[in-house]
């Protein structure tokens, strides 16, 4: 399939909202094109100088347009695919675009396996002494909160690549542990650090039976 691209150093993962600021004579084409011929277009992350894979979004919302004709959109993720070409221009038009080809994603992951992910997420707001708002299982996936738990650029890439479902959230689940122990380390740490310089009561030691 062929689809507009708008590279961005950003990943948006499917179900995601996606608000952009455009500003780009080339965008602002692009922008008009989806208010009147209803098409979509793809954001491929921009990572270490090459593009790879993305996200298709749809436009919902222009909120507002400036006077110079910059706007502010509002978008939707949708698929996640894999980039097969790039073309600096699409034919007769300011933007880039490319062949694309949607990965298929497998929503195979069981109850449990969402449960133990979301008990490990509210652990680490209650490391970081973070207010967390409870999430039913049943509505909860991989994507719904990768934003917010401490996944570095790199690691929201790799999550994007995965078609699982089910390992998408072991993947997730190996750097909410990780994660957890190392802020377990840094909160032992901070409380040795806080004790020093008080005063201590020590239990008074019994020297009789000690050997040497």
């Amino acid at each position: 399939m062929t689809l507009p691209l708008f590279p961005l150093q950003s990943v948006f993962f499917p179900g995601e909202t996606v608000p952009l600021h455009i500003f780009e004579e080339r965008y602002k084409q692009l922008i008009n094109d989806c208010r009147n011929e209803a098409v979509t277009f793809g954001i491929p992350v921009y990572i270490n100088d090459s593009i790879a894979f993305g996200t298709e979004v749809q436009l919902v919302e222009v909120v507002n347009t400036y006077e110079g004709g910059e706007m502010d959109v509002v978008c939707v993720a949708r698929q996640v695919f894999r980039v097969l070409s790039f073309e600096n221009q699409m034919e007769g038009k300011l933007y880039a675009g490319g062949e694309v080809e949607f990965l298929d994603l497998e929503n195979d992951a069981d109850d449990q396996l969402r449960l133990e992910v979301l008990e490990k997420i509210e652990m680490l707001y209650d490391l970081m002494e973070v207010p967390f708002t409870k999430i039913s299982p049943k509505q909860f996936n991989s994507y719904s909160l990768a934003h917010k738990m401490g996944l570095s650029f790199e690691q929201e890439y790799s999550l994007l690549q995965i078609p699982k479902e089910t390992d998408r959230l072991l993947f997730i689940k190996q750097h909410l542990e990780t994660t957890a122990e190392v802020l377990k380390s840094i909160n032992r740490t901070k409380a040795m650090i806080e004790m020093n310089g008080h005063f201590k009561n020590f239990d008074p030691l019994d020297f009789k039976d000690f050997k040497v």
